[in-house]
C-alpha cells in the first residue's frame, strides 16, 4: 500500500491533528485506574476468588488487615480501635483483647484463646474494610489509619503493601521514562549520523506512547507493572521504526531531486520493513493473552496496541516532523560512531566452527540453569526489602516483622463456613485446625467458646463481624510464609478438615490465593511460551518462505533466552513469578527481528548468485550495524530503569530485558552466521526460490571464465 505521497501532502494536517489528539490522550491516561493487587488477576471461577466474592457479598468485607499495637494500656487500645472504626470504609474492627468477656472466668476459655490473645506488651486489632484490597477507598483508609494511630501501631497485610507500593510507583514512574529517554538519547546520538534527529525520534515516540497510555481507558484499568514499564518498553521496541525511516530517507535524498519525493519513497519502504518487524513483536505480546492469569493479557494488549501505534506514528507523524525540521537536521549531521564491522564479518566466517562448538557447549548449562530458576510468589519480596528501600517506603514490611516477632504470625487464612454448623462440630473443627502444623490461632465463634460457652456472652461487635447471612467467618493465623511448601501443605490440610464438617465451606486469603496462583501459572507459562514460539515460527515461515529457516532462527533466539533466564539459576537471583514468562515472550518477539533481518539479506544475496561465504559476509557487513543500533537502543532504554528502580519486580524485569537484548544480539552476530554456513545445503533445499542454487553453483564451477551464470566472474 502506497501512503507516502498522501502523508507528505497532508503533513501539516497530521501534525495539527496529532497535537489535538494529545489532549484526550492525557485525560484518558489520568482517568485509567491502576490495579496494584496481583491476586485479582486470578480467574473468577477459582474457589478462592468465589470465596472472596462471597465475603464481599454476605459479610460486606473486602480487604483485611491485622494491626499490631505495642506498649499501650487497655483504654488506649480501645480508643485506637474506636478511632479506626470512624474512618470511611472501615467495616469493622475486632479488638482481640476484648474477645474475652471479663465477667466470664478466663479459665473457661480454650487454651489457645488464653495463650495467644494475651501477649505481654502487644495486642492485635483485626480491621475489615468494605472495599477490595487495592481499591482507592481502601488505600485512602490505610493512609488515614496510619495518620490517626500512634507510632506504636503497625498496619500489616496486602492492603498495606499495596498502599506503599502505589506511593513508590507514583514517585518513580515518571523518572523511569526520564532515565530511559536520556540513555536512549545518548545511544542514538552516538550511533546515528545526526545530533538533532534523536530528539525528533523521541518526540514522535512520545506521541505514540501518550496515544497508547491514553487509549488504555478502554480497558478500564491496567496493572501497576504495565503502567510502570509500558512507556519504557514501547520506547525500546519501537525505536527501530524511526531509525528505519531515517536511514531510508537519507538514502533516498541521493536518488530524488526534492525532499518530498524522497520522504514519500522512504515512508513506503519503511512501512514494508516495519510491518514485518512489528508483526513478530506484536505476536509475542499477544501470546501473553493466552494466560489464565490475566495480568499477562493486561500487559499483552497494552503493548501490542503500543507497537501498532508506534508503526502508525513512525510513518505519519515522524515524517511530518522530519520534513518540518529538514534544514536543521541536515546541518547537524555527523559521521556515525559505529565500528567497522568488516573485520568482525571476516572473523565470524573464518572461525564459524568454533562458534558452533561454543553454541553446543553452552546449550547444556543454559538449559540446566533455566530449569533451576529461583521463582518467588511472595508479593512482599517482589516489592523489595527493608535493606534496599527507604524506611518510609517499607512500613508494611516493618508491620509484618512486628506481627512475626510478637505473635509468630506470617499470614492469615479465612474460612467461610455454614452459620448453622453446630457449636460442637464448630469447636471440634477449630480444634483440629489448631492442631495443624504452623497454625498459631483460630478466631471463630466456636473456637472462642470451645462449644461450651453460649455464643451470647461474646461481644456483639464480634458476633456481628463473624456471622452474616447464613455464613460464619473463621480466621486462621499461620506461622508459615505465603507461597512456601509448608504453607501450601498447611492449606491442603485445612481444606481436608473443613470438608469433613462443611463441604460448602471455602478457605480463602492471600495464602490460598497464592497457592492457586502457583498451580495456575506453572501450566500457564508453558502454554504461553509454546504459543509465542509457534506464532513467531509461522510468521518466519510466511516471511522467508522456508521450512528450515524458522527452526534455525527460533533456535538461535531461544538459545539466547535460555542463557538469559539460565543465569539466575547459577547466581541464585530470585525472580518474581511473572518475570520468566514476560522475558521469554518479549525477548523472542522483539529480538527475532535481528535474525530475520540478517537471514533475509543472506537469502537475497544467495539467490542473486553469491556463494554462501559471500552471502553471509555481505549480510554481516550490511546488517550488523543495524542490529547493533537496535540492540544497544533497547539496552539503553531498559538498563537505566533497572538500575534506578527500587521496586524489585520492575528492576529485575528491566535488567533481564536489557541483558536479553545484548545476548540476542551476540547470538545473531556469532551463532546465526555459523548455522547458516553449516546448514546452507539444507536451507537451499527447503526454501522457496533457493532449491536450484546448488545445481547453479555446480554449473558455475564447471563453466569457462567469463561465461558464469549472472556474469559474475568472481564466483
Amino acid at each position: 500500500m502506497k501512503i507516502g505521497k498522501p502523508v507528505v501532502k497532508c503533513r501539516y494536517i497530521i501534525l495539527i491533528v496529532s497535537l489535538i489528539l494529545l489532549i484526550p490522550s492525557v485525560i484518558g491516561m489520568r482517568a485509567t485506574r491502576v490495579n496494584y493487587d496481583m491476586l485479582t488477576y486470578l480467574p473468577e471461577d477459582m474457589e478462592t476468588m468465589k470465596g472472596q466474592k462471597l465475603l464481599q457479598k454476605d459479610f460486606g468485607k473486602g480487604a483485611f488487615s491485622l494491626i499490631v499495637v505495642e506498649n499501650m494500656k487497655s483504654e488506649q487500645i480501645e480508643k485506637t480501635a474506636s478511632d479506626i472504626k470512624k474512618i470511611d470504609h472501615v467495616e469493622s474492627v475486632i479488638n482481640l483483647e476484648k474477645v474475652i468477656d471479663p465477667n466470664v472466668p478466663i479459665s473457661m476459655y480454650p487454651e489457645q484463646v488464653r495463650k495467644n490473645f494475651h501477649k505481654q506488651g502487644a495486642t492485635i486489632l483485626a480491621v475489615f474494610f468494605d472495599t477490595d484490597t487495592s481499591a482507592e477507598p481502601t488505600i485512602n483508609a490505610i493512609t488515614q489509619i496510619r495518620n490517626t494511630v500512634s507510632k506504636n501501631c503497625y498496619v500489616s497485610g496486602m492492603s498495606a503493601l499495596v498502599t506503599d507500593l502505589k506511593a513508590m510507583c507514583e514517585a518513580e514512574e515518571a523518572k523511569y521514562v526520564g532515565v530511559a529517554v536520556l540513555l536512549a538519547l545518548a545511544a542514538m546520538m552516538l550511533l546515528l549520523d545526526s545530533y538533532v534527529v534523536p530528539f525528533i525520534f523521541l518526540l514522535s515516540i512520545g506521541v505514540a506512547i501518550l496515544f497508547n497510555m491514553g487509549s488504555n481507558i478502554i480497558f478500564g484499568e491496567i496493572s501497576y507493572i504495565t503502567k510502570a514499564i509500558a512507556a519504557v518498553l514501547q520506547l525500546a521496541v519501537t525505536m527501530d521504526y524511526s531509525i528505519f525511516l531515517w536511514h531510508s530517507y537519507t538514502e533516498n535524498l541521493e536518488k530524488y531531486d526534492n525532499r518530498n519525493d524522497a520522504m514519500a519513497a522512504a515512508i513506503d519502504n519503511t512501512l514494508v520493513s516495519v510491518t514485518g518487524s512489528s508483526v513478530t513483536t506484536i505476536a509475542g505480546f499477544l501470546a501473553l493473552c493466552a494466560m489464565s492469569y490475566t495480568m499477562g493479557k493486561d500487559l499483552g494488549l497494552v503493548m501490542a496496541k503500543g507497537c501498532l501505534l508506534g508503526v502508525i506514528v513512525s510513518v505519519t507523524v515522524l515524517p511530518s516532523m522530519i520534513l518540518l525540521m529538514h534544514k536543521v537536521l541536515m546541518r547537524t549531521r555527523h559521521k556515525a560512531l559505529l565500528p567497522d564491522v568488516s573485520i568482525i564479518a571476516d572473523k565470524i566466517l573464518n572461525h564459524y566452527v568454533i562458534y558452533l562448538i561454543i553454541f553446543a557447549v553452552l546449550l547444556v548449562p543454559a538449559i540446566i540453569g533455566y530449569n533451576n530458576e529461583n521463582v518467588i510468589y511472595d508479593f512482599s519480596k517482589t516489592v523489595g526489602s527493608a535493606k534496599t528501600l527507604p524506611a518510609d517506603q517499607t512500613r508494611f514490611l516493618t508491620a509484618n516483622e512486628k506481627l512475626r516477632k510478637d505473635f509468630n504470625i506470617e499470614t492469615t487464612h479465612m474460612i467461610i463456613a455454614d452459620a448453622d454448623l453446630s457449636a460442637k462440630d464448630g469447636a471440634v473443627m477449630s480444634k483440629d485446625i489448631e492442631d495443624v502444623d504452623g497454625v498459631q490461632t483460630v478466631l471463630g465463634i466456636d473456637a472462642l467458646t470451645g462449644g461450651t460457652i453460649p455464643r451470647e456472652i461474646l461481644p456483639q461487635e464480634l458476633t456481628d463481624s463473624l456471622i452474616a447471612k447464613g455464613h460464619q467467618l473463621i480466621m486462621v493465623n499461620s506461622s508459615y510464609k505465603v507461597s512456601t511448601d509448608e504453607c501450601n501443605k498447611q492449606i491442603d490440610k485445612i481444606n481436608q478438615i473443613v470438608a469433613k464438617y462443611d463441604k460448602t465451606a471455602k478457605v480463602i486469603g492471600e495464602g490460598p490465593a497464592t497457592k492457586d496462583l502457583i498451580n495456575l501459572t506453572s501450566k500457564d507459562f508453558k502454554v504461553v511460551s509454546w504459543i509465542s514460539i509457534a506464532a513467531v515460527f509461522v510468521i518466519i515461515l510466511l516471511v522467508l518462505r522456508s521450512f528450515s529457516l524458522p527452526f534455525i532462527l527460533v533456535a538461535v533466539i531461544e538459545f539466547a533466552i535460555y542463557i538469559n533466564l539460565g543465569i539466575p539459576g547459577y547466581t541464585h537471583l530470585e525472580l518474581p513469578f511473572i518475570v520468566p514468562v514476560l522475558i521469554s515472550t518479549i525477548q523472542l518477539g522483539s529480538t527475532v527481528d535481528y535474525a530475520i533481518l540478517f537471514t533475509t539479506r543472506f537469502k537475497t544475496e544467495r539467490i542473486a548468485g553469491h556463494t554462501k561465504h559471500e552471502s553471509i559476509e555481505i549480510a554481516a557487513k550490511t546488517c550488523i550495524p543495524s542490529i547493533l543500533v537496535s540492540a544497544l537502543g533497547f539496552f539503553a532504554a531498559t538498563f537505566g530503569v533497572a538500575v534506578y528502580s527500587n521496586i524489585e519486580i520492575i528492576s529485575t524485569l528491566c535488567s533481564m530485558m536489557a541483558r536479553g537484548a545484548l545476548i540476542s544480539m551476540i547470538c545473531v552476530i556469532l551463532v546465526l552466521p555459523a548455522l547458516l554456513m553449516a546448514l546452507d545445503k539444507v536451507i537451499c533445499k527447503t526454501t522457496n526460490g533457493m532449491r536450484d542454487i546448488y545445481k547453479r553453483d555446480a554449473e558455475q564451477a564447471d563453466a569457462p571464465a567469463g561465461q558464469l551464470i549472472g556474469g559474475n566472474e568472481n564466483e
